[in-house]
């Protein structure tokens, strides 16, 4: 007979001992620490300089423009250059912007065109890191710890943005809001170096032929890759509807219907609720084994209807609580599904520039929903428009479950090999456009 032993360490154990995992999941969490702090002490920054609501507007609002601009060019630039040298230096002038207006602002010698600036530089930066940073990844762990890989790397991102703004407006009462940029600045220095230390436990990438660069046709590549899979842009278009809805029914309308009914601090308390939920998912879904992820991920989004139903309803504040918590738990289902499949069906040299394209998309719908809402609201009246928004959430979901790619996409079981588990959906297309390079990059078992 043969001996057992005693402990075998599980996937989700062994993912986590993985150095180079280790570091980049760090990295990323300081970074959407330093971008979740970030506006918030923008706008104190701008409302101690004696601005109105509409600077604070501005200044805030030049971070999503400049954010949106840079995105293609992001994941651009993530999948010709070495992704943690991107990463690194993306962190580094985060950091040292950060810091220098922060001194600025704490010897009252910042005017509002400084931070301006600032806002632009901290939208550009994210631009740049967030393909990057997705794209990396799968060259930390093995494929078969790519559930658990992304889960713990995700919740790590929401742990930083808890962090991060709950922090910020703290330090922005008690010690003001120059002080918060600094120790911003500080927190993407953490994060550059982490992406340093991470970069070193990766294998070198095969020598590739040095070409010209050819910005416009490899744009073009991405996008061909982008459409190429029907459930990729099905999907995104869900989301562009999905999130506009969210964004204008929980940003706009949720403070204005928390203001008559539970409050303010409750509305609070009710938002952080939703990133509990999503730490809740993250656990969950790190010990999933479902190979039809991108189907159940899909089908959960539609409880995104759940906060706009019970403030259409002006629900009590503990069903509230509830429907944020359920949100959150769904919203991470969906998430680490949809980073799993394209990890999984995409070639690594043009991973980057496909998320950048769904980055866009998503990023797009945020400004159509906060901007509609209000006017929608008052033609229509708040609770119709909301009740509108909960039968879009769930009819756009039907639809997206309506595509046979969405609903046949399946990813690989634990201990499966290289593709041999993929669907019909993805694995031709994953073999035939290198989907071994995803192989050769992997780190090896320590």
């Amino acid at each position: 007979m043969e001996s057992v032993p005693a402990h075998t360490p599980s996937v989700e154990t062994t993912t986590l001992r993985r150095p180079a995992f280790r570091r980049l999941a760090t990295g990323r969490a300081l970074t959407f620490f330093g971008n979740a702090m970030a506006p918030v002490v923008l706008a104190f920054a701008v409302l101690d300089l004696g601005g109105s609501a509409v600077d604070v507007g501005v200044v805030v609002g030049a971070r999503s423009v400049s954010n949106v601009a840079l995105l293609l060019f992001g994941g651009l630039l993530a999948d010709r250059l070495p992704r943690t040298l991107v990463l690194q230096g993306a962190a580094f002038a985060a950091a040292s912007t950060q810091a220098a207006v922060g001194l600025a602002v704490l010897a009252d010698r910042a005017p509002l065109a400084v931070l301006l600036v600032l806002s632009v530089v901290q939208g550009a930066v994210a631009a740049v890191s967030v393909p990057a940073s997705a794209a990396l990844l799968p060259l930390t762990v093995p494929p078969e710890e790519l559930r658990p890989a992304n889960a713990y790397a995700r919740m790590g991102v929401n742990t930083g943005m808890i962090a991060g703004t709950s922090l910020g407006g703290l330090l922005a009462a008690l010690a003001g809001p120059g002080w918060g940029m600094v120790l911003n600045g500080a927190a993407f220095l953490g994060a550059s170096a982490a992406y340093g230390l991470a970069g070193r436990r990766l294998p070198a990438r095969p020598d590739a032929p040095v070409e010209r660069a050819r910005p416009l046709r490899e744009l073009r590549e991405g996008w061909r890759e982008f459409v190429s899979r029907t459930w990729v842009w099905v999907v995104v278009l869900q989301f562009f509807v999905v999130n506009a809805v969210a964004a204008g029914g929980i940003q706009v309308l949720g403070p204005t219907v928390a203001d008559g009914t539970i409050g303010r601090t409750a509305w609070g308390f009710v938002l952080a609720t939703q990133m509990a939920g999503a730490l809740a998912g993250g656990f969950l879904v790190a010990r999933s084994r479902s190979r039809h992820a991108l189907r159940i991920g899909v089908a959960v989004v539609a409880l995104d209807a759940l906060p706009l139903l019970a403030l259409a309803e002006s629900a009590t504040l503990m069903l509230m609580l509830v429907a944020m918590f359920v949100n959150g738990v769904a919203i991470e289902q969906f998430g680490v599904a949809w980073d799993l499949s394209l990890q999984e069906n995409v070639p690594q040299e043009k991973l980057a520039r496909v998320y950048s394209y769904d980055a866009l998309g998503s990023t797009l719908a945020l400004p159509v929903g906060e901007m509609a809402a209000g006017p929608l609201a008052e033609r229509f009246g708040v609770r119709p428009t909301l009740l509108a928004g909960v039968v879009l959430v769930t009819l756009v979901t039907v639809a997206a479950l309506c595509s046979r790619e969405v609903r046949g996409l399946t990813t690989r079981g634990p201990g499966a090999d290289g593709g041999a588990d993929a669907d019909a959906g993805g694995s031709a297309e994953r073999d035939a456009e290198g989907g071994a390079d995803r192989a050769d990059g992997v780190v090896p078992v320590a």
